[in-house]
């Protein structure tokens, strides 16, 4: 069942009598072949005959990351929507969320950086939540560049950001700093005071550079936790059998 949350309102888009491409995923995260149980219930056998009648719950944390294909497609809207987007996910699993989310978008590349310069500039409304990520981020070593909306609210709030002009405004802008080599990650939320248009040609310039792009604010806290994580501790390999060996538990 695929579905959207607006406004506390629940909206059914989809409904299919099918597996989808979350059950291997899942199916890797437990250490369960549920399709293959699944097509065996559909011939007739039972769960208890099985011996899956208990939900496991992993103690790892498991990432599942979309692959988006717009660096193929120029001049693409690259804005999420109901719609697909994506072409593929990767899968990033680790003991710490963070670690799990930061393996999750080396995957899907571009990973997270650890150093550098982040654009930052969210609407109205995310303002009050994105604050202690934008402290956290510059208490990390990152300088913020914003434009003067969300940089005047940042440094009322004691966090020094520098201004950079709005694209329509002239230059220098986030599109030279880009170009330039200077950005190392993009926190842009939409739609604030920036003009759409800004926003798609920043995105399309992020992701032809490569740049860490994160357009939620749940997306940007995850991020921070991910380079916190990078931070502070080693960047281990494991294979998943070792995960769900030692991680899955049955309740």
């Amino acid at each position: 069942i695929q579905f959207a949350i607006k406004d506390d309102e629940l909206y059914v888009l989809e409904v299919n009598p099918r597996a989808s491409r979350t059950v291997p995923f899942v199916s890797k995260a437990i250490g369960i072949p549920l399709a293959k149980l699944g097509t065996k219930v559909m011939a007739g056998m039972t769960l208890e005959e099985l011996g899956f009648t208990e939900e496991k719950h992993p103690k790892h944390f498991c990432i599942k990351e979309s692959v988006f294909p717009f660096v193929r497609f120029p001049g693409s809207t690259i804005k999420l929507g109901p719609e697909m987007r994506s072409t593929g996910e990767v899968m990033g699993m680790h003991d710490d969320f963070g670690v799990a989310f930061a393996k999750a978008q080396a995957a899907a590349k571009p990973g997270l950086p650890l150093e550098g310069n982040v654009f930052f500039s969210v609407k109205d409304d995310d303002k009050p939540k994105a604050e202690h990520i934008a402290r956290d981020l510059v208490e990390l070593g990152f300088t913020i560049y914003s434009t003067s909306g969300t940089a005047n609210f940042l440094m009322e709030h004691g966090i020094p950001a520098k201004k950079l002009l709005r694209i329509a405004e002239g230059r220098p802008n986030v599109i030279d700093m880009i170009k330039n080599g200077d950005i190392h990650m993009i926190i842009n939320t939409p739609s604030g005071m920036m003009p759409r248009k800004d926003e798609n040609r920043i995105r399309a310039f992020a992701y032809s550079d490569s740049i860490c792009l994160m357009t939620t604010i749940m997306g940007a806290q995850a991020a921070v936790d991910g380079i916190k994580a990078l931070k502070s501790r080693d960047f281990e390999v494991r294979s998943v059998q070792d995960y769900v060996s030692q991680n899955v538990a049955t309740v």
